[in-house]
């Protein structure tokens, strides 16, 4: 892939306390004990149904503290999914505004002070960079649509546009939990259906799909195949789309996409 470049708002929940460590344990998908002082990892935040409050990326810091960064428009969900379960816990959560992202795919970035970490998806991996108030480095061009289209083509969703409340964790595509489900740690909240589901194959009755198409797909498109309503454009650029499609859009068929004919592209 061409090298792309995004800087996005992102919203920072700092989590400090004796029990920090242990309460995100019992809270979070991923294996917190394994995350290194200085290192990060991607989480799902789960109601105990098992559907989707928040997919974020965990940020452990020296002295026991955490910075959990995640989509603006989930904080709020955030962080009352995780007092509702606080109870007697040491632990502070703090809501922190004025952080940004600078995400680079396909190439590397110049240093920045901030806490750093890779993301790693087939076709668009590359490092990102978190820091209050950040400034793009010099020499650093940004073009947002590009990064769009790259994300979109290589299947990743956001959280809070392709994912959202009603979501079943595995719809967000097996790299989704491959990066953020440890199979191997103890108890969570909402682990069961994440559980149950990987030990059947991974299949969910709405997995995210990306569209292709030789004209433009608008977001909020409604998708048909055969006539049927299978689902509709949650994000969008150029010819790209991403869409919650019903399993029996399967990769490769033809659909209409509000009179614009798509192909549903097969996972990356």
């Amino acid at each position: 892939m061409s090298v792309v470049t995004t800087v996005q708002d992102r919203g920072v929940v700092r989590v400090a306390g004796p029990d920090a460590a242990s309460y995100l344990q019992g809270q979070v998908s991923q294996d917190v004990d394994r995350i290194e002082a200085g290192s990060s990892a991607w989480s799902l935040l789960l109601q105990p149904t098992g559907k989707l409050v928040a997919w974020f990326r965990l940020h452990r810091l020296d002295g026991g503290t955490f910075l959990i960064d995640v989509d603006s428009s989930s904080v709020e969900s955030l962080v009352a999914r995780l007092e509702r379960f606080r109870l007697r816990t040491r632990v502070e959560l703090t809501a922190e505004t004025g952080w940004r992202m600078l995400s680079r795919r396909g190439g590397e970035l110049p240093s920045v002070d901030g806490p750093s970490a890779r993301f790693e998806w087939p076709g668009f991996s590359g490092p990102d960079v978190l820091a209050p108030d950040l400034v793009v480095p010099d020499g650093v061009t940004t073009d947002d649509q590009a990064f769009e289209i790259a994300r979109l083509a290589a299947t990743v969703p956001t959280m809070g546009v392709d994912l959202d409340g009603d979501t079943i964790p595995a719809e967000g595509g097996a790299p989704l939990i491959e990066m953020s489900v440890s199979f191997t740690k103890g108890c969570y909240t909402g682990q069961e259906l994440v559980a149950r589901i990987n030990s059947r194959g991974g299949n969910v009755p709405r997995p995210v799909r990306t569209l292709v198409s030789e004209a433009p797909i608008e977001a909020g498109a409604t998708v048909r195949l055969g006539g049927d309503e299978v689902g509709h454009v949650t994000s969008a650029a150029g010819s790209y789309g991403l869409a919650r499609l019903l399993r029996k859009a399967e990769p490769g068929v033809a659909v209409d996409v509000d009179g614009v004919a798509a192909i549903v592209q097969p996972p990356p």
